[in-house]
């Protein structure tokens, strides 16, 4: 599905659908309880498919903990009314999302993660979702030592013989900042990107333009301009390389990025491109960074990810 853009950014797309998202049979509970993660789903309502068994088990680096109900202010409440919410709510619990909303199809479902359609609906365009009710990239608890790895999720489904295959040559995940998406349940998009992305990030990754450690993800020499559609121009990224996805990007990126230069996690957008060669995968993804503090920087990955 593709966000809401700023009005300085790239223009809105149009909706064509809405598209589903997850949901949480663990309900925030407790002034300062942590939820539980709710147990491994089995069919989805409607007759979806269960869960892979390599994606019933805790990613990586992560638990299978939801927001407590003190960041409610932060990270979204149960009884809120969004679309991707209510798909959650669908997906995880069988509550049909009112009317026009459609049903989703649930296509993955684990205990903290399902995956389902993006819009348009095509085979190269999906979406991660948490099982929490959790807003989007500012809810702190994304960024905590028990909060579940989801990128390194959504690389494993969305890679070639993954769950949900994303069905083109080159592949991108990425989220959008709070002020650039519509919809209110945190996803993170799995969509294809254009060659020539690809081609210009093994060039910045030639030329040493880009961090091999987190720690200096943030330095000025590590960001340069990536292209976007025809006649978009440019946009400035911070540029990291990484052998795995094992990381919590949501904690590189605050730990090293946001935290050290008193940026806000709220106006940051991140996009991974996992290096592909012509003989494959090549055990390096490249972890982009944006923000509009930066000169020529940008709120949301639709520039680099192609979704229709």
């Amino acid at each position: 599905m593709n966000d809401q853009k700023n009005a300085n950014e790239f223009p809105r797309r149009q909706f064509v659908a809405l598209s589903g998202a997850v949901g949480a049979t663990a309900l925030l509970t407790g002034a300062a309880a942590t939820m539980s993660t709710p147990a491994a789903a089995g069919p989805a309502p409607g007759g979806g498919p269960s869960p892979h068994p390599s994606c019933s088990t805790a990613p990586p680096g992560g638990g299978v903990t939801c927001p407590p109900t003190s960041l409610q202010s932060l990270c979204g409440s149960p009884a809120d009314n969004d679309p991707l919410w209510h798909d959650v709510q669908y997906c995880t619990q069988g509550i049909v999302p009112p009317p026009p909303q459609l049903k989703p199809d649930c296509l993955v479902m684990t205990p903290h993660y399902i995956i389902l359609h993006g819009a348009p609906r095509n085979t190269h365009n999906y979406l991660t979702l948490p099982t929490c009710r959790i807003t989007g990239i500012e809810c702190p608890f994304i960024h905590t030592d028990t909060a579940p790895n989801y990128w390194h999720e959504a690389w494993e489904n969305a890679r070639s013989g993954g769950n949900v295959p994303v069905q083109a040559p080159y592949i991108g995940l990425g989220i959008n900042s709070q002020g650039a998406r519509r919809l209110q349940q945190l996803h993170i998009h799995m969509a294809a990107v254009r060659e020539s992305t690809q081609r210009r990030l093994q060039q910045l990754e030639a030329d040493g333009r880009m961090a091999t450690q987190p720690s200096a993800w943030a330095d000025t020499a590590n960001q340069a301009p990536v292209s976007g559609p025809a006649g978009s121009g440019d946009r400035v990224y911070r540029i990291l390389r990484l052998p795995n996805l094992r990381d919590n990007l949501f904690t590189l990126l605050y730990q090293n990025v946001v935290r050290p230069n008193s940026l806000d996690m709220a106006d940051q957008t991140l996009i991974v491109v996992p290096k592909i060669t012509s003989t494959g995968f090549a055990s390096t993804f490249y972890v982009l960074n944006s923000d509009t503090s930066i000169h020529d920087g940008t709120s949301t990955c639709d520039y680099l990810l192609v979704y229709g």
